[in-house]
């Protein structure tokens, strides 16, 4: 986190990423209390770097009786939540947070995977094009294996074209779509729409897709989860509905047809461009900045950009007011004034008077804000 201008006018830079752990959601509330000590012995291996005492807290806690799963969800995945949280509260930093990813990755490789004497199905478990938050995804594929699925885990950023030569190679019983920002849900929707028109199911999941799956509804998957358990139930209790026949991605998005999304997407440089420059003119204290703040600054604008192009193509007001909020949070808990996000809305709303779905957008985030204050 670059230091930031003490004047009052100054516009912050802010953390330059979000954080692998912030995208997975927390243990599941059917977690064991007894898998709870263990999460704290795993959470302090984890903040001490620890990686040989992380493999031993995982190895006694199999030892001591808890099931895979349970290791899997309510120990590793409840530790990699709290990582996210104690970032987004500025208790620990960028670094902290990817040596803690790395341990829980590392530490998920020692559970045990039995080789069943007959799987119950192939199932293909992958990130959406440019999602590069692959733990989630990689919580649902161990849980698929430990309950008895040849599941091939494609991790992060998977380009939806290679996606679907795998699909056509290995014939999939389901392809199990992840996605933690909502900026992705534009390609989401590609990779969704590709997967069903090669004749497979699609099941979303992720904090993309929306608290209850609205998001991975509205692109047309053929069935959402909240997290790994839910999804080896759904599975479990029988195949997937089969795809409709094909159909082009606006079919799915009637409010498409007024170009706004694709407008604003196009001229998302300019966009950004542009509102650093007006912003450098209206805030003097910018002059002083060093190059890291002015680059985080930068990112800034771009991130509301981005958001505000995924609430477009979706027509949610909540995709973009959730993210203005949470980012306001994490502002505010780094002692960084949050009034800059609301100078971001009104140096895009001088640029974006065309287009009313866009002024909308950026009139909500300006109430969400407020009300955040």
């Amino acid at each position: 986190m670059p230091g930031h201008p003490s004047t009052p006018d100054a516009a912050p830079g802010r953390p330059s990423t979000t954080p692998d752990a912030a995208a997975t959601r927390p243990a599941s509330p059917r977690a064991r209390d007894t898998a709870t000590p263990w999460a704290e012995k795993l959470w302090a291996a984890v903040r001490a770097g620890d990686e040989y005492a992380a493999v031993d807290v995982v190895t006694d806690a199999l030892g001591a009786g808890l099931d895979p799963e349970a290791v899997l969800l309510d120990v590793i995945g409840a530790v990699q939540f709290k990582v996210g949280v104690e970032w987004a509260a500025n208790r620990i930093g960028v670094a902290d947070e990817h040596a803690a990813t790395a341990i829980n990755d590392r530490v998920i490789a020692t559970l045990p995977r039995a080789r069943p004497a007959t799987a119950r199905g192939r199932v293909t478990v992958a990130c959406v094009d440019q999602e590069w938050h692959a733990l989630p995804a990689r919580l649902v594929a161990e849980t698929l294996r430990l309950r008895g699925w040849h599941v091939d885990y494609l991790g992060a950023q998977v380009p939806t074209a290679h996606l679907i030569s795998h699909v056509h190679r290995t014939g999939p019983d389901a392809v199990c779509l992840s996605s933690s920002l909502p900026t992705r849900l534009p390609l989401a929707h590609t990779a969704i729409t590709a997967v069903q028109a090669a004749g497979t199911p699609v099941m979303a999941g992720g904090l993309a897709f929306g608290a209850d799956g609205r998001y991975a509804r509205m692109l047309g998957a053929d069935a959402w989860a909240p997290d790994a358990r839910a999804a080896a139930d759904r599975l479990a209790a029988g195949p997937l509905p089969q795809p409709t026949p094909a159909h082009q991605v606006a079919d799915d998005l009637v409010h498409l047809a007024d170009q706004e999304y694709t407008m604003v997407a196009k001229s998302s440089t300019r966009l950004v461009r542009d509102s650093y420059q007006r912003m450098e003119r209206g805030f003097p204290a910018m002059r002083d900045y060093t190059d890291e703040q002015r680059e985080r600054t930068a990112e800034d604008l771009a991130h509301i950009v981005d958001f505000l192009i995924a609430a477009l193509y979706v027509d949610s007001d909540d995709v973009f007011t959730a993210f203005l909020t949470w980012t306001a949070e994490v502002l505010t808990a780094r002692a960084v004034p949050a009034r800059f996000l609301l100078s971001g809305l009104d140096l895009l709303e001088e640029q974006l008077r065309d287009f009313p779905r866009a002024r909308r957008l950026l009139d909500s985030g300006r109430v969400a804000l407020a009300a955040h204050a």
